[in-house]
């Protein structure tokens, strides 16, 4: 039997459609995990199989996050970690993230995806750099697979240690290449879906110039262009980043990774704070993608990205919220404020970025990214049900009833009351319901505790 799910009498939905419809107590029509129909009450079905009435919410397509190291979730605040730049900061971290079991890591990622799934995130890429102790990339599609969340699985390394020139301890990299790329290949094979409804899919993701070799990052390359999967790193985060690569390639970070093939639709770069003029041109050019961390880049102070400059020029620009050693936070939605509140200090212009603009970034603007703008990031019939639901009678907008959409990004961000994501209902009034929320928080809790000792 077909199943049908009905949406109706939301107080605002944002379509993010090509015509950036913004609809009036309408209705959404799913059937299966597709959206079938979009409108205005007075054309709402009259029966489906499960109908729910979002009277007073505003609806948008489910946020997604381009960005994150969900280990990092069992090291917040770390005291040795809360005043460093990006450099000093990992390294008093590595030590710590050097004992991290898979346990640790599952926890972790059911941490991260809980937090996000509870912001509105339905779609996140987990850029998965640490394999020590046994730790692999299944541990984290095995959580997503709990959680119900879309998940893209970043297939990281750290190549270069520090007897070679590299930042990271020589303990916690990979020594052998060859075993490294043995493995991209085998994560992609066993957890990479082509469809465009896929849950699950890979990418490949060498950690930085400043972790990785030129060797590993080209042959990188070529391995995701020969098996049709993504290509994922850090770029030009701070000005120690910046002098690495002046350094040891003579190049800037944007020059490095024209290089070494690492420009084009398939390829999205994390932060990309000090992007230059001829980088942002380079990637407008190539359809190369940038995920933007605002809040990391302010907490370790590594600068505001030109992200008007990059949008206006053309590129593809997605949200992240980077690790939670760095953010302390997976607040999705709050990262889109951010963005827009940033774009305004760099710029000293109030209307560098506007709340609609914000949470297009934070949408459609990630799928574009992540190479799945065909089927994620809109509410629009064909595309994959992924939808989210915020009360607008929530303390944190009361008074924002005049435009309760911009409210979502100017306000404190609410929690989100209900999310689909594939058609599948995983949040409903404000409670997860995949997995026990007060289990995952003590679960998480002890083993951030045993890993401090």
């Amino acid at each position: 039997m077909t199943e049908t799910l009905l949406l109706k009498n939301a107080r605002v939905i944002a379509t993010m459609d090509d015509n950036d419809r913004e609809i009036e107590n309408g209705y959404i029509l799913v059937r299966n995990n597709r959206i079938e129909a979009v409108g205005a009450a007075d054309d709402c079905p009259d029966t489906a199989d499960r109908t729910i009435d979002l009277k007073g919410h505003v609806v948008s397509p489910g946020l997604i996050n381009t960005h994150h190291h969900m280990f990092q979730s069992l090291t917040r605040a770390l005291p040795a970690a809360q005043n460093g730049e990006l450099f000093d900061w990992l390294s008093a971290l590595f030590p710590v993230w050097r004992n991290i079991t898979p346990a640790m890591q599952r926890a972790a990622s059911r941490t991260a995806m809980a937090e996000l799934m509870l912001s509105g995130c339905t779609t996140a890429a987990d850029h998965a750099y640490l394999h020590v102790n046994g730790i692999t990339l299944d541990d984290s599609f095995q959580a997503a697979a709990e959680m119900g969340i879309r998940f893209h699985g970043a297939r990281g390394a750290m190549s270069l240690g520090q007897s070679k020139g590299g930042l990271p301890p020589d303990e916690l990299v990979e020594q052998d290449e060859s075993a490294i790329l043995k493995d991209m290949l085998r994560v992609v094979e066993t957890h990479h879906d082509h469809s465009p409804d896929a849950m699950a899919r890979v990418a490949l993701a060498p950690c930085s110039p400043f972790t990785v070799t030129t060797d590993l990052m080209r042959d990188a390359a070529t391995m995701a262009r020969s098996l049709k999967v993504g290509l994922h790193t850090h770029t030009a985060e701070n000005w120690k980043d910046l002098a690495f690569s002046q350094e040891r390639y003579g190049m800037t970070p944007t020059e490095y990774t024209e290089e070494v093939g690492w420009v084009g639709e398939d390829v999205w770069h994390a932060h990309c704070v000090h992007l230059d003029d001829p980088g942002i041109a380079l990637f407008a050019r190539t359809g190369t993608g940038v995920a933007h961390c605002p809040c990391s880049n302010m907490r370790l102070a590594s600068g505001i990205a030109p992200v008007r400059k990059m949008v206006d020029a053309g590129v593809k620009v997605g949200l992240g919220v980077d690790g939670s050693s760095s953010n302390d936070s997976g607040n999705l939605l709050d990262e889109a404020r951010l963005a827009m509140l940033s774009a305004r200090v760099r710029d000293q212009e109030p209307g560098a970025m506007t709340a609609r603009e914000a949470l297009r970034i934070a949408t459609r603007g990630g799928a574009e990214v992540l190479g799945r703008g065909d089927a994620l990031g809109r509410i629009q019939p064909g595309y994959c049900a992924d939808i989210v639901a915020f009360r607008t009678d929530d303390i944190a907008m009361a008074g924002g009833q005049s435009d309760p959409l911009a409210s979502l990004v100017f306000c404190t961000p609410p929690r989100v009351q209900w999310s689909i994501i594939n058609g599948r209902v995983v949040i409903e009034e404000g409670h997860l319901l995949t997995r026990s929320l007060p289990h995952i928080i003590e679960e998480q809790n002890r083993m951030a505790e045993q890993l401090m000792a």
